[in-house]
């Protein structure tokens, strides 16, 4: 069995962005050389969720308004109670994003086949940032024959 570790790294730009990472993923998969395995794709930040869906730019603004209205950011959280939590004096009033990336989930393993991911046809595996404008890093372990 073969295995290879890769971090990917993205600038996201807006406070809820959906970013499609399926080709940064494949070109990983192609590297390491597998051609039969996995690979699991891990979020390495509590505010940013990983997806497999369609990467259709109506559904990506639907998602964005189902998310936005299950855990509004404006709502009470005990969370955003900054002055009652030892953290930095910039911590950011961010309940509403890590409620969020609960819901979706921070990793997603994926079937190789054939040396490429074994997607369906409309899958697509989304990062979805949800507390940006950040650095934002996935970590990825392909592993296979």
């Amino acid at each position: 069995m073969r295995t290879c570790f890769v971090e990917l790294e993205y600038a996201t730009e807006k406070r809820f962005q959906v970013i499609d990472v399926t080709e940064d993923i494949r070109a990983a998969v192609r590297d390491g050389g597998i051609g039969e395995g996995m690979v699991v794709i891990t979020s390495l930040h509590t505010t940013v969720a990983l997806t497999v869906n369609e990467n259709e730019e109506r559904l990506l603004r639907d998602m964005e308004t189902f998310f936005l209205s299950v855990a509004p950011p404006e709502a009470r959280y005990l969370h955003n109670d900054i002055h009652l939590r030892d953290c930095p004096p910039d911590e950011p009033e961010n309940a509403h994003a890590h409620l969020i990336a609960m819901m979706l989930g921070n990793s997603e393993t994926l079937a190789v086949r054939e040396g490429d991911l074994a997607l369906g046809r409309w899958q697509s595996v989304l990062m979805v940032e949800l507390d940006g404008p950040r650095t934002r890093r996935l970590a990825l372990r392909v592993l296979g024959a």
